[in-house]
């Protein structure tokens, strides 16, 4: 194992082992929902990983956006989504879309160069599309079913298929790899910081707009997911047998942007993956 990867063995082990157990549960615990085996379960984590967010992540994330500059805090997040395109880029491939594959890795290399370690996105005005894709999303693509809906500690909401996909992804970040571990702990806490602080806005219409706010999040980051894997064309009605059964929002209900990205895993709380 690199050395740059033991510090965080510990949260792997939790992530995994609660997929494990959670999956095992599943068959054993019945509710309303098929696609949430675990819900009594789920919502208490969910419970506890709101709790975190509230005593020290968000204020983090609302304290960042107050010192730091717009166009810091963009090229930061910039630089984020560059050293994404690796996981994008290599799960492209693996899925066999190499037109794609090689746009990503272009968009990498000018991101990269011109861009200033990607703190400025010129790919994009020129003409290099940002992708998205992971390891969650190779498996759904090769056939793999999502299995049970599970809220993980910490990490917040995924299924079995995206919480083993998701240790693919954390081998496949370069930020893994940095040996000095002080410097690799600095990073990865600038990127939960950052990326919360695109979503304070998310998290306030979430509080007013949903009667339900983990079956908003629930709802949201499964249509997400089933989307991304078909590249938004999925079938009817897969995964989701009664949408009419889904709980309505309140009459100022959350706009469809603000929707997708409460369906990421930072919008529940503290989403640590790459």
């Amino acid at each position: 194992m690199p050395p740059a990867v033991r510090p965080f063995s510990r949260l792997r082990a939790l992530a995994v082992g609660s997929a494990i157990s959670l999956t095992l549960l599943a068959g054993c615990a019945t509710n309303g929902d098929p696609r949430d085996p675990l819900e009594p379960l789920n919502r208490g984590i969910y419970k506890f990983n709101d709790g975190a967010d509230a005593l020290l992540i968000r204020p983090a994330g609302q304290f960042y956006s107050l010192i730091v500059p717009e166009w810091i805090r963009t090229g930061v997040s910039n630089v984020f989504s560059n050293i994404n395109d690796v996981i994008v880029a290599l799960n492209g491939a693996l899925q066999g879309k190499m037109s794609q594959a090689g746009s990503d890795v272009a968009r990498l290399a000018i991101n990269s160069t011109v861009g200033v370690l990607g703190f400025f996105d010129f790919a994009t005005g020129w003409g290099f599309e940002k992708h998205e894709e992971d390891f969650g999303q190779t498996l759904g693509y090769w056939g793999i079913g999502a299995g049970p809906y599970l809220v993980l500690p910490i990490l917040g909401p995924s299924n079995a298929r995206d919480t083993v996909g998701w240790v693919g992804d954390y081998y496949a970040w370069p930020v893994t790899y940095i040996e000095h571990d002080r410097t690799r702990q600095i990073i990865i806490g600038l990127r939960i910081i950052s990326g919360r602080s695109e979503l304070l806005a998310t998290s306030s219409i979430l509080e007013t707009a949903a009667l339900d706010p983990y079956a908003f999040v629930r709802d949201a980051y499964l249509q997400r997911r089933l989307n991304l894997v078909y590249d938004g064309k999925p079938p009817l009605d897969d995964e989701d047998p009664d949408p009419e059964a889904k709980p309505k929002p309140k009459p100022d209900a959350a706009p469809p942007d603000a929707a997708d990205k409460a369906a990421k895993p930072d919008a529940s709380g503290a989403g640590v993956r790459p």
